[in-house]
């Protein structure tokens, strides 16, 4: 494969101090975009936001413009509690009226695009025995539609990208076989043994073993003939190259982008073991022909000094150049990321060289670190969403001079980024909030004060009866020089007069953060409405407050962040009078789960009537059990045999002696990334030292609680423990059938 040297070069901007960064705090609010309409696919205001509410809204996925700008088209699912069934629905709306319009309720029809610059649409649905159908239908015709082509495996995450009229490439992604044949689970004949053998880790990752069968990306033409479009002979880019990608488990469209010159994309690097390294690279396909096989083997984009992850990879859209996003660390998976852009994709000989974007006011370098790189419609600009003091912000940065990011939005959390029309720069933007579920919006990056809204899906939280009014931040002294950031969120009916109890939050990850978004799983406005003040604190190793403080965690995962935890309890003892502390529960999941096991051991245990425990590290040395063990090594210093003294340091399991807080343990079977002998350690130690507990498991989920039954189950028996202890009555007094009860 030829490789291409990256020579960094330093864009210097204007002058700053970055010093400043953690004292003054930006504004966590401001005063929104103008309302053009509210739309919503909620259809009635809700009289206690709930669980149930929660569950059953409509959710909305982001939208993707026509090229004209006048529409836009989405899908929308909701659950009902009284059928026990889901619905979805593909839908356009009128980017100037706000109104929706039903294109399809199939139900498994999904993943719509726009066929070029007409008004038809390409979607796809479930075929008869593992197959994918790809559909067309008109907009302005509904109900008319005819199938493209059928491919014979399962298929998802289409992009396509025009040639010219009448003729667009089409990429998908898929599983397939190391042979290069596409994969179909229904299709494979049923196997008269269960064994499986490995040579190497890594043997399970997040919820399932690992299989032969790997993620693959797939090309070909869609041609119109005789006004029906009609889908040409497919290819599988990855044959016999080892690559993988999307990237397992999360990978998706993220992982790869299309142009009329071939693929982009990002796979782990296949000379490294994935369970003990970070590292993966960027990749160039170059197809002449969509109906031919490439014109050579993959190309890879090495950095110099860049070894970890890579993402984010994006094309510019004339496809000549290219930008993606790449941490420095192989083993660190929260490292920042970097910004670098390719000036020539199609160059890659030696002379070939992109650029690191090292963006630095003054003497301070930017020090935060986007999710996602994106160009805009005429190239001149990188668009960048980053996690910044707990808000998903929209950044860019001006290829053509030396600029400083600016930003283009405001409180709330971007999701999603589409140019809005041909001949403009103007963005469609799709966020949430911690009150609404689904927000588009338009931003010209030449005047992001002027943003428009299109469409609320829940008209700004009043279809949840939720307002943004009740949500707010408090920042406190932490353990060190240095301010914690935290979210509060109040009851919709809150009253400075009255005391409410305190629902004190932490996030797992832990290099992670509570923000202003929307959430089906922790959500902070279904604890608030049932009589909580809930905090939601940014402790030592959270991110979007600048790359040291993320790094503060390394080694320090019971110290530093602990400290801090003291410190935001006693602030809210000190300085919230509406809060009453003496009526407080504790909940977290993941590392947050963690932290419930280091409270129980640690005298702020004593502080909380309750707990919860989702998901949680009972004991260090078991991580050696997890799938992604860099992580570990990471954090803690290395392998266990190596940094021993570390990973018991910090083993919540040492301080069993001094557990007495009643508990409320979760965890799940399909767990790989902390099993579930983790939950059932911590129960028997609770009931063995005769502390209250209950222990609540599903047998098909994950880390995370996804399907809506299973979710109701959960909230349900959450608030019911956390409401007991603080004398707020309980959610619901019956759980939903079909659960399995054991009592003592």
């Amino acid at each position: 494969m030829a490789a291409s040297k990256i020579v960094s070069i330093t864009v210097l901007l204007v002058i700053c101090i970055a010093a400043l960064y953690f004292t003054i705090p930006s504004p966590f609010f401001w005063t929104g975009p103008t309302v053009i309409n509210q739309p919503s696919d909620v259809q009635s205001q809700a009289t206690v936001f709930d669980p149930r509410v929660l569950l059953s809204a409509p959710r909305r996925s982001p939208a993707i413009p026509d090229p004209s700008g006048k529409l836009a088209v989405y899908t929308v699912s909701a659950y009902s509690f009284e059928s026990h069934q889901k619905t979805s629905e593909i839908k356009v709306i009128d980017i100037t009226s706000g109104l929706s319009s039903l294109i399809t309720n199939e139900k498994t029809a999904s993943e719509p695009n726009w066929l070029g610059a007409t008004k038809e649409l390409l979607w796809l649905k479930e075929g008869e025995k593992g197959s994918t159908v790809l559909v067309a239908g008109s907009v302005e015709h509904v109900g008319h539609t005819h199938v493209v082509g059928i491919v014979p495996a399962s298929i998802s995450n289409v992009k396509l990208r025009v040639l010219k009229t009448g003729l667009i490439a089409f990429a998908f992604t898929a599983k397939s076989w190391p042979n290069g044949t596409l994969y179909n689970a229904q299709q494979e004949p049923k196997k008269l043994s269960t064994a499986r053998l490995y040579d190497s880790t890594m043997v399970r990752h997040w919820d399932e073993y690992v299989a032969p069968q790997k993620n693959t990306i797939g090309y070909g033409k869609l041609e119109k003939l005789n006004g029906r479009w009609r889908l040409g002979p497919l290819t599988n880019a990855l044959k016999d190259t080892r690559l993988e990608s999307p990237i397992p488990t999360f990978g998706g469209k993220d992982d790869f982008d299309l142009s009329s010159t071939g693929l982009l994309f990002v796979a782990k690097d296949p000379f490294l073991n994935p369970a003990f390294n970070t590292k993966s690279n960027l990749y160039f396909v170059p197809v002449e022909d969509f109906s031919a096989t490439p014109a050579s083997e993959p190309r890879i984009f090495e950095t110099e000094l860049l070894h970890g992850a890579a993402s984010s990879q994006v094309f510019s859209p004339d496809g000549k150049s290219a930008a993606f996003l790449q941490m420095e660390k192989n083993g660190y998976e929260s490292d920042r990321n970097r910004v670098v852009y390719i000036p020539s994709v199609s160059g890659l000989q030696a002379s070939t060289r992109t650029q690191v974007l090292e963006i630095q006011k003054g003497q301070a370098e930017w020090d935060l670190s986007p999710s996602s790189v994106a160009f805009s419609r005429d190239g001149s600009m990188l668009l960048l969403v980053v996690e910044d003091k707990g808000n998903d912000i929209l950044f860019k940065i001006d290829l053509t001079v030396p600029s400083y990011p600016a930003a283009l939005t405001g409180p709330g959390a971007v999701s999603d980024v589409q140019p809005l029309k041909i001949g403009s720069n103007e963005l469609f933007i799709s966020s949430t909030s911690a009150t609404d579920n689904s927000i588009y919006t338009i931003v010209d990056p030449a005047r992001p004060a002027e943003a428009r809204m299109v469409s609320s899906n829940s008209r700004n939280g009043v279809s949840f009866g939720l307002s943004s009014e009740q949500m707010s931040e408090i920042w406190f002294q932490g353990a060190g020089d240095y301010q914690v950031h935290a979210l509060v969120m109040k009851p919709s009916n809150f009253s400075e007069d009255q005391k409410y109890p305190l629902a004190y939050m932490i996030h797992g990850g832990p290099q992670s953060a509570w923000t202003n978004s929307w959430s089906t799983r922790w959500n902070p406005a279904v604890f608030a409405e049932q009589g909580y003040i809930v905090i939601c604190p940014n402790p030592t190793g959270s991110t979007g407050y600048g790359q040291a403080f993320v790094d503060g965690i390394t080694g320090s995962w019971g110290g530093l962040p602990y400290e801090d935890l003291v410190k935001g309890f006693d602030y809210i003892k000190e300085q919230m009078p509406y809060v009453d502390t003496d009526k407080a529960v504790a909940l977290g999941a993941s590392y947050g789960g963690y932290m419930m096991n280091w409270f129980q051991g640690h005298p702020l245990g004593r502080a909380f009537r309750a707990l919860v425990c989702h998901d949680g590290v009972f004991s260090m040395a078991n991580q050696i059990s997890s799938d992604e063990q860099y992580f570990p090594n990471h954090d803690l210093g290395g392998p266990y045999w190596e940094s021993r003294e570390t990973w018991e340091k910090w083993n919540p399991a040492r301080f069993t002696g001094n557990w007495s807080t009643p508990m409320l343990v979760i965890h799940n079977e399909l767990d790989y990334r902390l099993p579930i002998s983790e939950g059932l350690a911590m129960f028997n130690v609770l009931q063995e030292r005769g502390i209250d507990s209950r222990f609540l498991t599903f047998s098909d989920e994950n880390h995370w609680v996804l399907k809506e039954e299973n979710s109701l189950i959960w909230h349900t028996v959450v608030l019911n423990w956390i409401n007991k202890y603080v004398g707020l009555p309980p959610y619901e007094t019956q759980l939903a059938s079909g659960i399995d009860m054991t009592t003592g």
